[in-house]
C-alpha cells in the first residue's frame, strides 16, 4: 500500500517537472526569437555600412580636388 505522504510528494515532483518544461519550451522560444531579431538588426546594419561606403565613394569622387565655398552654395529654401 502506498502512503499518503508518498502519493503527496510524486504528484509534487510531477507537478515541478511539468513547471520547467514550460519554462524551458518558452525559454526556447523566446531564444530563437531573439536570434531572428539579430539576423535581421545584422542584415539592416550591413545593408547600412554598405550604403556609408557609396556614399563616400560619391563624395571623393564629386569633390576631389576642388574647394568649394559655403557663401556658393544656394540656401535650402530657394
Amino acid at each position: 500500500m502506498v502512503s499518503n505522504t508518498g502519493m503527496t510528494a510524486q504528484t509534487d515532483t510531477d507537478r515541478r517537472l511539468t513547471d520547467l518544461e514550460i519554462k524551458a519550451s518558452f525559454t526556447e522560444d523566446l531564444v530563437d526569437e531573439l536570434n531572428r531579431v539579430i539576423v535581421r538588426q545584422q542584415e539592416q546594419i550591413d545593408l547600412l555600412a554598405r550604403q556609408l561606403s557609396q556614399i563616400k565613394a560619391q563624395q571623393e569622387g564629386a569633390g576631389a580636388g576642388e574647394f568649394r565655398s559655403l557663401r556658393d552654395e544656394r540656401p535650402p529654401h530657394y
